[in-house]
């Protein structure tokens, strides 16, 4: 390998470089958005407020799972976010051990954002992210740095003996000091850096130091989510960025590649870092729309007798279910037969909570009706 392919090998190691003029736009339209979603959440009382993070919270762990290819039941995910909000959602789905680890690491570090962030917490997410000891069917050193017995941590892609490799990590040997100065960056009480500029730089660093054997992307975004917690004052999250990261997943692994084998100048990993993070804040906009269009359906429905399988059934379709609605369907998720979830949609049909969906196709399904001229 030659001198200076990473940005790690840079003399100037790790004295970020980037042209904060050029950043002033996107910093602001973030700063903007974000004021614009904690003004409608202040007028929207503590009941919604609590839902909308529960499904930003619960998108950013399934999320940060899915850009390392590990796709967890969202059920499962939601429940484990539900108990520790304490927010109310019915049947809770088992809890699930694995699901609990990353859930756990993703509350600490917003809930915790301005605890410090120290060696033996970084060691406790790491454990709570693989509970066995394992990565998939691989033993992995769990709460401690990786070792280099096995070559150098590389990034590759590709089949075996055609792999191509992305990114070399730094030596196991300089882990230590490496990730002490990390963390006195990290925790520095007066920074010199805009807040939201110390959340694109604290995962660009901490991924390319990449010091466990896995799980180091992920650890990666909720130090991420750590800092825009602190950026953003609230404890509670509303927004997902790991859900926007996904969303541009190839863009994402792509600039980190370039960023990579480049020197510390950092300005364009900041700028595509900041215009995600504007798309993370204005999807949340449409998430709340759900929350607010949810609380509008109950508040409208709320003298219709309904059993327990159509409510359950309904709030899957009010938190956004994929695909379409059919009576199939309908028995998989109530889990009860073809026969009564025939009963359940046509009473619901009745008293006018589903229409049949005005889009054709081979198969009746059916939606919920429109609210749009209903006001809470």
């Amino acid at each position: 390998m030659k001198h200076g392919e990473y940005i790690w090998q840079s003399p100037h190691w790790p004295e970020w470089q980037y042209d904060l003029a050029a950043l002033a736009k996107p910093l602001a339209e973030v700063s903007r958005a974000q004021g614009l979603l904690l003004g409608r959440l202040a007028d929207v009382g503590m009941a919604l407020r609590d839902e909308a993070s529960l499904a930003a919270l619960t998108d950013d762990v399934v999320q940060t799972s899915a850009i390392e290819g590990e796709i967890l039941n969202v059920a499962s995910v939601r429940s484990s976010v539900a108990r520790r909000l304490g927010v109310d959602i019915g049947a809770l789905a088992p809890a699930d051990r694995h699901v609990d680890g990353i859930v756990d690491m993703v509350f600490d570090a917003t809930s915790n954002a301005n605890t410090l962030l120290t060696k033996a917490r970084l060691f406790g997410w790491h454990a709570a992210l693989f509970p066995t000891g394992y990565s998939g069917m691989s033993p992995i050193r769990v709460a401690r740095w990786r070792d280099d017995t096995t070559g150098p941590m590389q990034v590759v892609s590709g089949a075996i003996s055609r792999e191509k490799v992305h990114f070399e990590a730094p030596p196991a040997e300089r882990l230590d000091a490496e990730v002490t100065r990390f963390l006195s960056w990290v925790n520095e009480r007066r920074p010199k850096e805009p807040a939201l500029v110390r959340a694109g730089l604290g995962h660009l660093w901490f991924v390319t130091l990449h010091p466990f054997d896995d799980g180091n992307g992920r650890i990666a975004r909720a130090i991420g989510d750590l800092l825009l917690t602190r950026a953003d004052g609230s404890p509670q999250r509303f927004y997902s960025l790991s859900a926007q990261i996904q969303r541009e997943r190839k863009e994402y692994y792509d600039n980190l590649e370039r960023t990579q084998k480049g020197d510390t100048e950092v300005t364009a990993w900041l700028q595509w870092f900041l215009a995600t993070l504007l798309k993370a804040v204005e999807q949340a906009h449409t998430t709340l729309d759900q929350v607010l269009a949810k609380v509008r359906f109950w508040q409208w429905a709320a003298a219709i007798p309904m059993n327990e399988r159509q409510i359950k059934v309904l709030n899957r379709l009010l938190d956004g279910f994929e695909g379409k609605l059919t009576t199939s369907k309908w028995a998989t998720l109530a889990k009860c037969s073809q026969d009564t979830a025939l009963r359940d949609i046509t009473e619901l049909l009745q008293h006018q909570v589903l229409q049949k969906s005005a889009s054709g196709g081979r198969s009746t399904h059916y939606e919920i009706r429109s609210l749009r001229h209903t006001t809470i």
